[in-house]
């Protein structure tokens, strides 16, 4: 049985979302198993800039061809072009990360319309739109593999962020949808959920200064970028980060009237506790 780095060797991979956070250790680590080339979409091209440099500069990584694409996946017209300058440059994308993504934290009533359509063109549409978008090239080489970052709030509804989770629901079943449609065509589609992860995506102003932590602890985001690149090289349909997570979702599934109030109250919590710290600080 090959080894990952071996079924790495030479493939051309595409991450969005790559200019921070998850994506941005993803394709450092992609880089540092040997791919061929390493495509790189986020909105902001100054850190899309930075993130060259550094995989061009590491001792181990000199010999991977590098690029990047300034892209908003939740534009359906920009995702297009993108995959147009990528199929005219390089013919095909092997591994194709579904990476970017938003959260806005607090009650649904105070969020605005806006708020809600940002995170569901952002979590799902893009993750839609750039699927669809290679989905062709793939299945004409009949060789390819989607990895869509999912979360654990997209098998958990989770108070203070409803439309965040409903957007990670929407990549499960998706995923999901696609897996089967799949089938016997040679490309394959994996989700990765994992946990809360130590990255900039709480930086926004919505969840003020105190991260809601419903585990205990966070990731680091190495431990996802792992999770993803055994993704890339698997069969399976999901794999959750950490593992015994998929403990707790089954208990849910088989025990809902004994779990489900256990885990609203703990979210509750939290979006009590958060709230409380926010009007603290702005006092």
């Amino acid at each position: 049985m090959k080894r990952d780095h071996d079924k790495l060797e030479g493939k051309i991979v595409l991450i969005t979302g790559a200019s921070r956070g998850i994506g941005k250790q993803t394709a450092m680590d992609f880089a540092s198993k040997g791919v061929g080339v390493i495509i790189l979409v986020a909105r902001t091209q100054s850190k899309l800039v930075e993130l060259e440099s550094i995989i061009r500069g590491g001792t181990e990584l000199r010999q991977v061809n590098v690029v990047s694409y300034r892209c908003d996946v939740s534009n359906r017209r920009e995702v297009g072009e993108l995959a147009q300058k990528v199929i005219d440059k390089f013919g095909y994308v092997d591994i194709l990360i579904n990476n970017a993504g938003v959260g806005i934290y607090g009650n649904l009533e105070k969020q605005t319309a806006e708020d809600l359509e940002l995170v569901m063109r952002t979590n799902f549409l893009g993750t839609a739109y750039c699927t669809k978008a290679f989905l062709g090239s793939m299945l004409k080489r009949r060789s390819g593999h989607i990895v869509n970052v999912a979360s654990v709030a997209g098998s958990f509804g989770v108070a203070g962020m409803a439309c965040y989770s409903a957007s990670k629901y929407a990549i499960l079943g998706f995923s999901e949808s696609l897996y089967h449609e799949l089938h016997g065509t040679g490309v394959e589609i994996t989700v990765v959920s994992p946990i809360g992860v130590k990255t900039e995506f709480f930086n926004h102003v919505s969840f003020g200064w105190k991260k809601p932590n419903y585990a205990g602890f966070f990731l680091e985001p190495q431990t996802v970028s792992k999770a993803i690149l055994k993704a890339s090289c698997s069969s399976r349909l999901e794999i959750m980060v950490p593992f015994y997570i998929r403990a707790g979702v089954w208990l849910k599934q088989t025990f809902p009237y004994f779990l489900n109030p256990l885990v609203g109250w703990l979210f509750r919590r939290q979006l009590n506790k958060t709230k409380s710290a926010s009007n603290d600080m702005s006092r």
